[in-house]
């Protein structure tokens, strides 16, 4: 076996990483999203540069509003720098629907790329630099019925951190940790 070949432990590690920001951001769940970033992070994501912690109070306070928020990723491509740092590009594409400054409903779908380096430390991957890089970006037209209406019977809706029926299964199912660390190196086996 090739040691420095990428063990599927570091890759999974990573693309957990990026799906528990989706949920995270998508969610208001604010501590899915601290532990995808390191605490000294930054993030350049379109109008806010700065801080990780920065990014993610900016984001809590838009997305507590109950606005709709769907991340997808696709064509995640992760190169390894070295054994503690890899360079990964994620394709996603999001549409948000949330009021804007004057409180007017606005619906954008953005489609690009996180260009992220992480890091592992401690045994633990996460993102320790995130660019965000824009490749398409279309106002829509948002819906004027009520999601009541629009949804019917299409129940339950997806809802903030805590109420979105995710977590109710996660209590329910009592899971070892809310966001288990996946270790890696100091003995266990890759």
């Amino acid at each position: 076996m090739d040691h420095h070949a990428p063990c599927q432990v570091h890759l999974e590690a990573i693309r957990d990483c990026l799906h528990r920001y989706c949920r995270g951001i998508d969610r208001a769940d604010e501590a899915a999203l601290r532990s995808c970033y390191w605490p000294d992070a930054t993030d350049n994501h379109g109008s806010y540069s700065g801080s990780a912690g920065g990014f993610i109070q900016l984001a809590l306070s838009v997305f507590k509003t109950q606005p709709r928020n769907i991340h997808q990723l696709a064509n995640i491509m992760i190169e390894f720098l070295g054994p503690a740092e890899a360079a990964v590009e994620s394709y996603f594409t999001a549409l948000q629907r949330g009021p804007d400054e004057a409180g007017e409903m606005r619906q954008m779908l953005l489609c690009g790329r996180y260009c992220d380096l992480f890091q592992k430390r401690e045994g633990e991957w996460r993102i320790s630099e995130r660019t965000v890089v824009y490749d398409w970006v279309e106002e829509q037209r948002p819906p004027t019925s009520a999601e009541a209406e629009r949804f019917g019977p299409r129940q339950p809706i997806g809802a903030p951190h805590p109420n979105d029926p995710v977590y109710e299964l996660l209590k329910r199912h009592a899971p070892l940790k809310t966001y288990p660390k996946i270790r890696v190196g100091g003995g266990e086996e890759e």
